[in-house]
């Protein structure tokens, strides 16, 4: 690996981690030429199924649209940059396992939301009130009673 201060060549890693919830490598390097530190991250490539959009159009993967759609729920709460990290790896996964190549925008929300559930119920309710497209009180105040009745029963 080049050093990313001097172009250097040869460098060497000084300490290696698990990342991400063990999705990733974490890496402490330190340049032999300069001595300078710097740290990389080492991750499976693998191929993500293409989102089919409710209009029929069919885009690639972006983990950086799911992060600001997972983020966008989860601004001013108690949420880790970690936990987040852990969410969308646990998404991807489950993308992953479903086998397909081609996977509807429509299942993707609902795994998300299936993941906001679990880390933030409020995140969650924000999340299903734009997914969901509630046009009414009505409808928001009946998933809030779904989400009451979960907590009750220990769903």
């Amino acid at each position: 690996m080049y050093c990313p201060y001097c172009s250097a060549i040869d460098t060497k890693v000084i300490d290696s981690r698990l990342a991400a919830a063990g999705a990733q490598v974490r890496r402490r390097r330190q340049c032999t030429e300069c001595g300078e530190r710097f740290t990389t991250f080492e991750v499976v490539e693998v191929v993500m199924p293409r989102i089919i959009k409710s209009n029929g159009r069919i885009e690639p993967y972006d983990q950086n649209k799911l992060r600001r759609s997972i983020s966008l729920p989860l601004q001013k709460r108690p949420t880790t940059t970690d936990e987040i990290d852990a969410t969308i790896s646990r998404i991807e996964q489950h993308l992953r396992n479903m086998g397909e190549r081609e996977v509807s925008s429509k299942t993707l929300g609902e795994v998300v939301m299936l993941e906001l559930k679990s880390l933030d119920d409020v995140a969650y309710v924000r999340f299903a009130s734009i997914y969901r497209d509630f046009q009414d009180i009505e409808a928001f105040q009946a998933e809030l009673a779904n989400i009451h009745a979960g907590m009750t029963t220990g769903e």
